[in-house]
């Protein structure tokens, strides 16, 4: 029998773990070492060589395209149909078997598989069948509440009775959600999961029949299982050793959404004639990039350890810059894009990597402004995040009461105990009196149409946008913003959100203060409109424009978490500042601190060429200048791994002679960080200059007015 195709493109490591015998087995896969070809040829061996009928093989993954990939190479490699063959993900593989075991499950034989927005909508109909107040039980929340308890294989009655009365309605809103779900015949993403380990568990016959079914488990990105998928595999192969897991500790970096790392390491107690194989050639990076990643992680105790390697030579050392602030630091890397695409390379080898989505906002606009293309990977682009659009529609509201598509947008959100029916109401009375949505709902409340509680809370929230209109009228645009996001309950219904989603929120709207405090209104204003006016409408065109699609030629934003699994020949890792890379919630916690490193290490190895590292020296967060330390993360890199970025020219930080980078910065009058006197605005700090000439302008941060573009040629700054 020739298997020389199966085994001859593997290095030593991989082919030990290929052609291993058939026991239990953790193959620790590190970044880039190729785990995906050693679990196809793997499955490959075992059929081609081992004799193991196809039919007989479960492979499980975590995602669809996984799942493609992996069916695609098996049958290139072994030149037959995987339709026989059990590959998929753990929701669509359990999907698979509740439909052939529906009654034994206890579903009907028609259950339908909710999304998570239908999940969201049932729940939602229970809190308002339960009299509950969404503003204290947002249903957001209690979908996360759900899913969490049956992430970890606990239905409501398996818990105790408790003192706590939060937990006690929860649990109450539990127990009504499934009596729901039972009498609809509805199953959400977390049911599958668990209703197929319950099947298994409560049917011996039925379980020995899979477990002589499937002579081999495989299971993809071992580290990101959680509990109910796990407890579901040690059933499948009890007292069988058949599991053969790839994974990598050091890449566990979703625990927030209910990964265990603790599986990879029981592995070993549960299956204690395992074998242990470690992949730790690396086919992506530069030496230099990998032993950097090395150092990083190996600062983590809770590993297993491994150090990747490879033949590929130790390529450009790690550029770190040291920017003056946020507007730099987003300035310098779009000029670094500039040079990489003016030397012949692509803008989609080239990722910007973020630890919250919130800080993609300097990027996008710098982009934007250069009429770079670029393309949000994996979320949305900043003003078209909900929560933005929805601060930005009480706003418009403010300035133009007739905006019925902003009107409808918040009228409930947050909460405000206007139903379905009421909301049509003023709908279909906007049609018959063609008037907008405020005029109807005037009306309504005038003649006092609805239910007195929905009368009371439409007359509540025309005060609130009245109020809000008046009370910043005189205010600073970034204070009316400020003001909107508090007194609008978006702050306190984020707050209330649980879990990384409700932070990242949060992030955004004080992200949107900040974009509101650096706005220019005096540039291009010939219509003489108000700022708030000019400030929408700028949200508008940034939402519109620039975005590039899959497969454009265009710079990847993503955070870092989205990166996973991703490789780009050039990355920048920006904001690598104390609190907020690692978050400030994370440094005095060991096991989130860790998660950040590996997080941190992710991001490192998804580079295959070159590596920036970039932190501001200043950074306005929540309205204040802040002074970050640079991320203890960058501290552990050796220093002989990285060579410091400076600009050259006269835009230097005051006090500091710099070197020289491999792009051009024009000579200008004023230098970056300097003191400048204006005669309107008075005293201020210079925070960016660009153009020449005529051209040339300058950002300045006046102690007063707030930041301001400045035209050099007229503005007659004085040096200070």
């Amino acid at each position: 029998m020739d298997f020389t195709k199966i085994i001859e493109p593997l290095n030593d490591a991989q082919r030990a773990a290929v052609t291993a015998p058939n026991r239990a087995m953790l193959v620790l896969a590190g970044a880039g070492s190729g785990k995906t070809r050693v679990l196809v040829h793997r499955i490959a061996w075992q059929i081609q060589v081992e004799g193991i009928p196809a039919h007989s093989i479960l492979a499980v993954t975590f995602t669809n395209k996984a799942a493609r990939e992996m069916r695609q190479r098996i049958e290139q490699l072994l030149n037959i149909s995987t339709h026989t063959m059990w590959i998929g993900t753990f929701h669509g593989l359990a999907h698979r078997l509740l439909r052939r075991h529906a009654n034994a499950a206890k579903l009907p034989d028609t259950f339908q598989v909710m999304d998570s927005a239908d999940q969201l909508r049932v729940i939602k109909r229970i809190v308002a069948a339960m009299n509950l107040d969404e503003g204290r039980w947002p249903p957001k929340q209690i979908q996360w509440f759900i899913n969490a308890q049956k992430d970890e294989g606990k239905r409501a009655r398996h818990q105790l009775e408790s003192g706590d009365f939060y937990l006690r309605q929860m649990l109450a809103v539990y127990k009504a959600y499934e009596e729901t779900c039972d009498r609809t015949g509805l199953v959400d993403f977390a049911e599958l999961l668990l209703r197929v380990h319950e099947l298994m568990r409560d049917n011996p016959d039925l379980l020995d029949f899979y477990q002589r079914r499937f002579l081999q488990v495989h299971v993809d990105e071992f580290q990101d299982t959680n509990t109910i998928q796990y407890a579901w595999l040690r059933l499948l192969t009890e007292g069988k050793d058949n599991l053969f897991v790839v994974g990598d500790d050091d890449q566990s970096i979703y625990g927030w959404r209910g990964a265990r790392i603790e599986n990879i390491f029981n592995f070993q107690k549960h299956y204690k004639n395992h074998e242990l194989i470690k992949l730790e050639q690396n086919y992506r990076s530069t030496g230099n990039i990998l032993n950097a990643a090395n150092k990083v992680i190996s600062m983590n105790e809770a590993r297993m350890g491994k150090e990747l390697w490879t033949n590929a030579g130790d390529g450009e050392p790690i550029s770190l810059y040291a920017a003056f602030n946020e507007l730099d630091e987003a300035y310098f890397v779009v000029e670094r894009i500039k040079a990489w695409v003016n030397e012949g390379g692509l803008r989609s080898e080239i990722a910007i990597l973020y630890r919250s989505n919130a800080q993609s906002r300097q990027f996008e606009e710098k982009l934007m402004s250069t009429g770079t293309p670029y393309r949000v990977y994996g979320g949305l682009r900043f003003f078209e995040r909900a929560e933005i659009k929805n601060a930005l529609a009480y706003l418009r509201l403010m300035a133009n009461r007739h905006d019925d598509a902003s009107f409808e947008r918040v009228i409930n959100t947050p909460a405000r105990g206007l139903g379905a029916k009421a909301i049509e109401d003023i709908r279909l009375l906007a049609k018959e009196q063609e008037v907008s949505l405020w005029q109807a709902s005037a009306l309504l409340v005038e003649q006092k149409a609805p239910s007195p509680r929905a009368r009371t809370a439409l007359a509540g929230f025309m005060d609130l946008i009245e109020r809000l209109s008046q009370e910043t009228g005189e205010l600073e645009l970034y204070q009316k913003v400020e003001l909107v996001n508090e007194h609008s309950g978006l702050v306190y219904l984020y707050q209330t959100e649980k879990g990384d989603r409700g932070e990242e929120k949060l992030e955004n709207l004080v992200e949107l203060i900040n974009a509101a405090r650096l706005f220019d209104a005096e540039q291009e204003n010939e219509e003489n409109l108000s700022e708030l006016d000019l400030f929408l409408a700028h949200a508008a065109l940034e939402a519109g424009d620039m975005q590039g699609d899959d497969f454009d030629d265009c710079v990847q934003l993503m955070t870092l978490h989205s990166a996973k699994g991703l490789e780009f020949k050039l990355v920048f890792m920006v904001g690598m500042e104390e609190g907020l890379f690692p978050a400030q919630q994370s440094a005095d916690d060991i096991i989130r601190l860790e998660e950040e490193r590996r997080l941190c290490y992710v991001g490192m190895t998804r580079a295959m060429r070159q590596l920036y590292l970039t932190y501001a020296e200043s950074r306005r967060i929540y309205g204040r200048e802040n002074y970050p330390k640079s991320s203890r993360f960058i501290r552990e890199i050796p220093p002989e791994l990285i060579q410091e970025v400076r600009l050259r020219g006269s835009i230097n930080r005051p006090g500091n002679p710099i070197n020289t980078t491999g792009f051009k910065v024009q000579s200008h009058r004023f230098n970056l960080g300097q003191r400048v006197g204006h005669a309107k605005f008075g005293e201020g700090v210079v925070l960016q200059i660009e153009g020449e000439g005529a051209q040339e302008r300058a950002q300045i941060n006046f102690k007063q007015a707030g930041v301001k573009w400045l035209m050099l040629n007229y503005a007659q700054l004085e040096a200070l």
